[in-house]
This record gives C-alpha cells, structure tokens and sequence, in this order.
C-alpha cells in the first residue's frame, strides 16, 4: 500500500535535469543505503529489493537492483562480486539520502496538507495523511507504461487499496486548482509526477541498451488525438500533444495520421457542427466550441481545410494500407477483444480502429518488433482500453512482435521523455495538466442521470422551463456537476441540480459577490482592494510563468546543441576503432610468417593478436562491443559538454529545478 515513504522516494527520485548521466544511476544511492544502514551478508539483489521495499515503500525488480549491484561492484574495491552474490570488505561512501529525504518529504507535506485543506470544500473531504495518501496514489497510477510490456512493466508504485473514483476526479480539481493559485505546491506536485516517470524505466534494465532515437519509426496517431492536437477539446490536451510531437521530431521519429483517420475526423467536425446547437449534445468538442464562442460556420470551414491544419502541426497524411492477406488479421477476433475493453457509442468508430490496427500489421508485416525503436510503425491512442485491447490480440496471434500494435500517448511521453529529459523539460507538466483535465469530463452514466433528473424536475414543476433549457445547454453545468459529484452518478440528488442552478444563475448576474457587502461603501473598498490584490497575484504568476518559460527554453537549447555535438565528436572516434581493429586484424595474419624474423616484427604481431584475442574475450564475457563504447563515449561527452556550457551561461547544475 501506499504510504508517505514511497511519495518521498518518488520525490527522492525526481529529475531535476539531465547532465548526460544514466537514468540507474539514480537507483544507487537507495541501494547504497540499504547496503550500510542493515549490512546484509551476502548481499544479494532479492535480499536488496526487500530491503529497498521496507525503507521506501518502491518495487523494484531483481534485474534491474542485479544491474545496479554490478555497476557498485566495479566502482568500489569493497563490495566484491562472487558469481550472483557479493560480499561488502570495507567501508563504502553513505549516500547522505536522509539528508535527501527532508528535502523531499518538504514537497510531500505541503501537498498532502493542501489536498486536505482543498477537500473540505467538496463532497468527499478528507482527513488525515493516510487517505491523503491513497488519494494521490490512485491519482499517480495513471502514469503507468504498462502497454509496453516486453520491458516495461506498469508502475514501481504499490497498488493503491480502498481507492475510490471519487478520489482520481478530486486529485484532478485539486492539481487544476494548484496551477490557478498556487505554483509552488504545483511544481511540488510536479515533482511526484517526475519521480514516478522515471520510476517506470526503473522496471526494467534493458532500457539503458536502446536506441536513443526513433529513427526510422513513424506514429500514426488516432483520430481523437488529432481531435486534440488541433485544440478542438481544450488547451491542456493540445500543450500535451504538441509537445510529444515537438520531442519525437527531435527524436528523428516521424508522425503521420492515416487517410481514413483524417476522414473521421472531418466526420467529427462536421457532426459537431450540425449538433453544435442542440441543447442534448454533449460531445468534448461541442463543450469547447461553446465555451470558446465558436460557431457552426467556423467549425464547418476548419472540416473542408483539415489537411492543412495537420499539416500545420507536422501531422502528414498517409494512405491507409491495402489489403493484403498474409498480413491480415482476424477482424471479428480483434472486434470481440475490443468489445471486452472499450463501449463505443458510434459503431463506426470501432470499424475506424480496426482498420487502424490492420494497418499497422500490414506495414510492419512479417518482421520482428524486438523493441520499439525498431517497430517501424505504430498506432498512438489516449484510450488505454483499446491499446490494452491491441496487446492481448498481438500477444495471441503475433507473439513475435513483443512491441503491441497500439500504445498509449502518455507511454510515448514517458518513455520519449526519459530519453533526454534535459531536451523536454516541460513534458511532466503537460501530461500531468492534459491528463487531470481529461479526468474532469462527466462521465456519460453521470450525463445521463443528470438529464433524467432535470427533465423529472421540470414535469414537477420544481424548475421552469427557463432553468431547464440553461441547464441543458450551459457551459457551466460540467464543471459545477462534477465539483457537487466528483462524478459519482450515485452522489446525484434533487439537491445536487438545484445547487447547480443556483451556482450558475449567480456567475451570470454576479448575485454572490453582492450578497458578500452590506453597504456601497465596504462595495466599493473591498473591490478596489480586491481588484487590486488580484492584478498584483495575475502579475506575480504571469512573471513566474515568463521565467520557467525562459529558463526552460535556455536548457532545451543548451541540451540539444550539446547533443549534437557530442554526437560528431562520437562519430568521429569511429575511424580511429576501425583503424586499430584492421591493425590488430592484420597483425594476428601476418603472425605466423612475422614469428620466423625480426624481434620487432614478431613482438608487434604477438601483442596485436593477443589484444585481439582480449578484445573478443571481453566480448564474449560481458557482451561489451566498440559499438557499446561509442555509446558509453557519447554521454561521457555529452555529460562534459553540458557541465561546461551550464557553467558558460550561470546555471548550477547541482541546484537547478526545473521550473
């Protein structure tokens, strides 16, 4: 379960920026401190997990605490490696971690006392740290990667027990109120987010071996996240897509959608269009196009102009892919699978989805996906249910590719993210801001319930016809529903509409702030003072807002100029390893002639075949090629590059958040 020891962990773990290091580096100091606070002996990597387990409250598999125990065992003299076991000789350095702990449960405290300060104002207030805790763990576990499970396996977090729905739509409120009024417990909120996103690459070592582009790679993302990346559903949705695009094009990944996706899409533009004025329609992109004041015309005009403005994000359209039978999968299997994970109101936006899957198999044909850097193509959906859907269907009758059709795009952010975090400093804001708006849409039992009460309360004549209609069709009513509900359709009453109403008909005349002052005068002074100490507020966080935008520009810019020069500096070690194993190579042929002759000749043969002879040994013991030293050379550079350039500009690496 989840307590305060595991949210400070998280905290612990966050990543502040990125100077080139590998992401297990930051598991050592918690295996460090499991090593000298209980001394185990032997120590072994089941032994560590529990431990790590007990004192920070992290799952962490045995491969990856195996990894970390290696990497200890060559860097210190005194933890020596006996086949799976090791043995601790002498002292070894104390990673200081409680002095870290203090600091992190700083940022734990001050969120957890503001989400029990914040719930007393909703139907579900809570008290005490404890369910505090419960809430902000069902809230973290929707950043999971858990769609890619060939190497990496859903969250280090424990399962959060006697969480409730109510609690992921109250996290939700509480993390869009703290971005409102309150930045400093937001970006502590923010600090969460980012221990737990690299917490997911913790699961599995394997991470640290792959590609760190996708080259070569092409995301097809679905229609609903074309939907948002055109800001038809709201800005938070929009700033989460284009910033995963913004990172998968520094990635060298491409992005595309296909023919038929841009099809439905200009369906759902033309649809909501047509419904655009109708009290019953409840889709997202009607609710945004009301609140924004956009008419029927002007959603009419961006259908006919769709492929500009994908084009306009990066987004090109691709043909959908032919037929062809060997690749072809089984539709009604696939149909029944998805009927098991996802309720589709329109019957043709399942047909969509499996014409989207078919796709991908038919482009990625009979090759084998080890990785997803090597997947070719893929299909990106912000339904977890029809990703989940595609993996149990790949699993079952396309088990040789281990990367699933269909991925998540919060998997794509985390995992594009942890490969230069430094590159994308504002991605954990983003998803976490996309995410927890998403969250805050009613849920279509709760609508519905909702439309049977007012309708029960009209033909009573409890409301007029007046009430009825603004309650149907205002703006207003989802967020004021779902703060009365936090979008428990059981927690919908007679009273929960009329307070609704009443809400709403005080924003329109402005009844609520009146009824605060007793006399114009107090009126008049206290909105003088009020309008005053909010001008002031709007400027200090508009201030604060130009400055992490500032400061974030300044590190993207520093990482990638640095990355691609460590990159040239990398490439051009590679002549000089050429060189040296054609020297080598060349010197063990000659060998057996050089022996008979000069001493010189034959010294210099014996030792390019002997160094040959270690170079294959390390090879095959340790499976560490000149490919792998490139690679090692390349962050050893880049981590050089940027701790001069940061010095360059006036930025501490060492104390620097990322704001």
């Amino acid at each position: 379960m989840m307590s305060t020891n595991t949210l400070t962990s998280l905290a612990i773990l966050k990543v502040n920026i990125d100077q080139g290091k590998n992401y297990l580096d930051y598991l050592v100091p918690f295996v460090l401190h499991t090593i000298v606070e209980h001394d185990p002996a032997p120590i072994t990597s089941l032994v560590i997990r529990n431990l790590i387990r007990g004192d920070f409250g992290l799952e962490i598999p045995d491969r990856t605490v195996e990894v970390v125990l290696r990497r200890l065992s060559r860097r210190h003299p005194t933890i020596k490696r006996d086949h799976h076991e090791y043995v601790r000789t002498g002292d070894i350095p104390d990673p200081q971690i409680v002095s870290k702990r203090s600091e992190a449960a700083r940022h734990i405290g001050s969120v957890l006392y503001g989400l029990q300060e914040y719930s007393q104002r909703t139907p579900n207030p809570i008290t005490g740290d404890e369910h505090a805790e419960r809430v902000v763990s069902a809230f973290l576990e929707i950043f999971d990667v858990s769609c890619l499970r060939n190497y990496l396996r859903g969250t280090v977090l424990p399962r959060a027990e006697g969480t409730r729905s109510t609690d992921l739509v109250l996290a939700s409120e509480y993390v869009q109120h703290l971005n409102r009024t309150d930045p400093d417990r937001f970006e502590s909120f923010i600090v969460l987010v980012q221990g737990h996103m690299l917490a997911n690459a913790l699961l599995c070592p394997d991470l640290e071996n792959i590609s760190n582009s996708y080259a070569g790679v092409t995301f097809y993302f679905d229609t609903p996240l074309l939907v948002r990346s055109l800001g038809l559903e709201g800005g938070p949705k929009e700033d989460a897509v284009r910033e995963l695009l913004a990172q998968l094009k520094s990635l060298g990944g491409r992005f595309a959608a296909f023919s038929h996706s841009r099809d439905e899409l200009r369906g759902v533009l033309q649809g909501s269009a047509n419904n655009i004025e109708s009290p019953d329609a409840r889709g997202a992109v009607v609710l945004e196009a009301r609140k924004r004041g956009t008419s029927r015309s002007d959603l009419l005009l961006r259908a006919e102009h769709i492929d500009e403005e994908l084009n306009a994000v990066g987004i090109s359209i691709e043909g959908t892919p032919s037929y062809i039978q060997r690749f072809q999968i089984d539709e009604d299997v696939f149909e029944e699978a998805l009927a098991d994970e996802v309720s589709y109101l329109n019957p043709r936006a399942k047909q969509f989805d499996i014409n989207s899957v078919r796709s991908i198999f038919a482009i990625r044909g009979n090759s084998s996906v080890p990785t997803l850097e090597k997947a070719r193509a893929v299909l990106v959906t912000s339904n977890g249910g029809f990703a989940s859907a595609a993996w149990d269907y790949g699993q079952t009758y396309r088990p040789a590719q281990a990367v699933s059709s269909v991925i998540t795009d919060f998997t794509l952010a985390n995992t594009a993210w942890l490969k230069a975090p430094m590159g994308a400093p504002s991605i954990p804001r983003t998803q976490l801001l996309a995410l927890s708006y998403a969250a805050l849409e009613p849920p279509l039992q709760l609508l519905e319930a909702y439309l049977k009460e007012i309708d029960r309360l009209e033909s009573e004549g409890k409301i007029t016809a007046m009430d009825h209609q603004l309650l149907r069709s205002s703006p207003l009513v989802n967020n004021e529903l779902m703060d009365l509900t936090l979008g428990d359709a059981g927690s919908l009453t007679e009273g929960t509409v009329t307070e609704t109403l009443r809400r709403i008909h005080s924003m329109i005349q402005g009844v609520a702030s009146q009824q605060l002052r007793s006399t114009s005068e107090q009126l008049e002074a206290q909105s003088n003072l009020l309008e005053k100490e909010q001008t002031s507020h709007g400027e200090t966080l508009e201030a604060l807002e130009v400055q992490r935008v500032q400061n974030q520009d300044i590190l993207k810019t520093l990482y990638w100029r640095c990355r691609r020069r460590a990159d040239r500096l990398a490439w051009m070690l590679w002549p000089i390893s050429v060189s040296v194993v054609i020297l080598l190579t060349l010197s063990t042929l000659l060998s057996l002639e050089l022996l008979s002759t000069s001493l010189i000749p034959r010294w210099v043969a014996v030792a390019g075949s002997v160094s040959l002879g270690l170079m294959t040994l390390v090879r095959l013991a340790v499976g560490y090629s000149i490919r792998d030293f490139h690679s090692w050379a390349g962050k050893k550079i880049l981590s050089w590059l940027i701790e001069r350039e940061s010095k360059s500009v006036g930025i501490d690496l060492s104390t620097y958040e990322s704001r």
